[in-house]
């Protein structure tokens, strides 16, 4: 099918709510994943003509990057800003589970992760989209493993291994609990995956 742009609304003026129609984005990438959408489905999922969303965001792959940018920055971000520093280490890196867990469950579509789905659909062949996820990737083990470092500083957590190890293990197990909720979000699994590392984590285990 031909995606080219119609070019009749090349003049039109910007009319739309940018925060908006990146949700829309978001929403139509993250479940059928970048390969599968096509410039039609966006600008209807977005509300814009073709011409329209070219003229404000590019090619599909252009606003691809914008979305997944609007997407790190809602999720990740956001929930980093409101658990760090706000609860004690070992409680901000349990809430941090629990919210995935959390939305997971509640993931009716099964989209997964929009980082994580680009990880394994994108970066692999897309050297700018590889380093964005590393990178997201490496702010969310620091996450960790800052928590980490704060706990082993007032006695919560354990020293037998370094932060900068256990930031590793936490970011593999929330990899592996996105990957693993597309196809069995079951609390009972996703819990139990992550009861292990806190309880490896807790110095003073109840």
């Amino acid at each position: 099918m031909s995606e080219q742009l119609d070019d009749r609304y090349m003049g039109r003026p910007r009319e739309f709510d940018e925060t908006e129609v990146l949700a829309a984005a978001v929403d139509c990438f993250w479940e059928r994943g970048y390969e599968a959408t096509s410039i039609r489905e966006l600008a209807d999922k977005m509300g814009l003509t073709g011409a329209s969303l070219y003229n404000a965001f590019g090619d599909k792959r252009t606003l691809y990057r914008r979305a997944l940018t609007y997407y790190i920055e809602t999720t990740f971000a956001d929930r980093v800003h409101r658990l760090e520093g706000k609860l004690p280490p070992l409680q901000a890196i349990s809430a941090f589970f629990s919210e995935i867990i959390a939305r997971s469950l509640d993931d009716r579509q099964r989209r997964g992760c929009m980082l994580v789905n680009s990880a394994l659909e994108v970066a692999p062949h897309d050297p700018e989209f590889r380093e964005i996820v590393t990178e997201v990737l490496g702010h969310i083990e620091a996450f960790f493993c800052r928590c980490v470092q704060a706990g082993q500083q007032d006695g919560t957590i354990t020293t037998s291994q370094s932060a900068a190890d256990l930031g590793r293990l936490l970011l593999g197990v929330h990899v592996g609990l996105r990957v693993i909720a597309r196809t069995r979000p079951e609390r009972t699994l996703l819990e139990g995956m992550v009861r292990p590392a806190l309880a490896l984590l807790n110095l003073h285990p109840h």
